[in-house]
């Protein structure tokens, strides 16, 4: 008990010159100051909100929001230098376009940022405009009988320089309950932060699974693509020497056995050809490297059934999207010459509101589902699942067949 006791005496005595204190005086009081622009934003969009219903307040709030929604860095900043702290910043939104209004209204980080701005300032400026005037107040009672005979006469005139010795007893009760105040604001600010600016622990490790997901994706990508350059330029240019030079033998040989010999060997070297032409084209299609609009068209150009290709697309999707795109692509356009039955068909891709949307209609008989045997369907819809897409079929018996595959437009 007694060293309990001494730790704590110790702790209350030395608590008013730790760096601990300081640095707890230094975020409140920064944090005031950096803090009013966004206290002043946390105002506007209280005020805006109750106005939603009228047409100036509804963008007033979703302008509030889409601001507050980026202030966890600006917070992090005096935290991080202060005291240390630090936290994740907040996944995107992931629509796009005339989507992000109502996606913003609705989205809770926004609005526990939005609730920050307006609480936590409020919170630091209590605890610095409690803690900076007991921190002077206490050192000027300390010092009183210093500097007391040169006050002049007024409410802290003293007959006897004796008497001004209560004033230090006062002032180091100050003292020594200011670092204490600081710790409470201090720690109810981080109360704060964690409840109103911190991802949460599900949040945050989903966030970790999907950028490690993107990582493995882009990593996957760029191996097919080694793979494929190693292949077409490795493997099958030695298999085309390897046929030219059967060839040569073929027409120099004299003896029918071995002409007969050469002329087979070349022919499993031709075939060989066709069949790594195939496995190339399955792990990345070259006709990619000159764009999707390009490709759809050369697949286009191979189709049984007529096929119209419209491509309106502003940049340029990624290796895993615009792969998934093609193939499916090869898929459904396999399947309307073998299984439909139609006349022609329309490939069209383009860019919405943060989606890449690829559909494919044809004129053929329907009732393509997706449980169906031998189209690949089901195959395609798990290969939009796994890029956070999502693939749609519409089929009715007579026809037409509407497949739709949505994708992220920064998949």
């Amino acid at each position: 008990m007694t060293d309990w006791f001494r730790a704590g005496l110790r702790a209350v005595l030395t608590a008013p010159f730790t760096a601990r204190t300081w640095r707890g005086l230094g975020y409140l009081v920064s944090g005031v100051a950096l803090g009013a622009p966004t206290f002043l934003l946390g105002v506007l969009g209280f005020v805006s909100a109750p106005l939603i219903i009228v047409t100036a307040g509804l963008p007033v709030l979703a302008a509030a929001l889409a601001l507050a929604r980026q202030t966890s860095a600006y917070f992090r900043a005096p935290a991080r230098f202060f005291l240390g702290w630090d936290w994740a910043r907040p996944a995107p939104l992931p629509a796009r376009g005339w989507r992000r209004l109502p996606a913003i209204l609705a989205d809770g980080t926004a609005w526990r940022a939005l609730v920050y701005c307006f609480a936590g300032w409020l919170l630091r400026f209590l605890g610095a405009y409690a803690a900076v005037p007991m921190l002077v107040l206490g050192v000027l009672a300390v010092t009183f009988p210093v500097w007391w005979s040169f006050v002049p006469a007024g409410p802290f005139d003293t007959p006897h320089w004796s008497d001004t010795w209560r004033f230090v007893w006062q002032g180091a009760l100050l003292l020594l309950a200011q670092p204490w105040l600081v710790r409470l604001m201090v720690g109810a600010d981080r109360l704060l932060i964690r409840g109103l600016l911190e991802p949460s622990r599900d949040s945050a490790r989903i966030a970790e699974l999907e950028s490690s997901r993107a990582v493995l994706r882009d990593d996957a990508a760029a191996t097919l693509r080694r793979v494929e350059r190693d292949l077409h330029d490795g493997t099958q240019a030695r298999l085309v020497a390897l046929g030219v030079t059967l060839s040569r033998i073929e027409r120099r040989a004299t003896d029918p056995d071995v002409k007969s010999l050469a002329g087979d060997a070349r022919g499993t070297v031709t075939e060989a050809l066709a069949e790594l032409r195939d496995i190339v084209r399955g792990l990345h299609p070259p006709a990619l490297d000159d764009g999707l609009g390009v490709a759809l068209s050369t697949l286009a150009a191979r189709s049984a059934v007529p096929v119209e290709v419209s491509v309106l697309i502003d940049v340029r999707p990624g290796d895993a999207t615009a792969s998934a795109l093609y193939f499916t692509v090869a898929e459904l356009l396999t399947n309307v010459a073998r299984h439909a039955g139609a006349s022609r068909a329309r490939v069209e891709v383009r860019a919405d509101a943060g989606w890449i949307r690829l559909t494919v209609t044809d004129d053929g008989r329907g009732g393509a589902r997706l449980d169906g045997l031998g189209t690949g369907l089901a195959g395609l819809e798990r290969r939009a699942r796994a890029l956070d897409g999502s693939l749609l079929v519409r089929s009715p018996p007579g026809g037409p067949t509407v497949v739709t595959m949505k994708l992220p437009r920064e998949g």
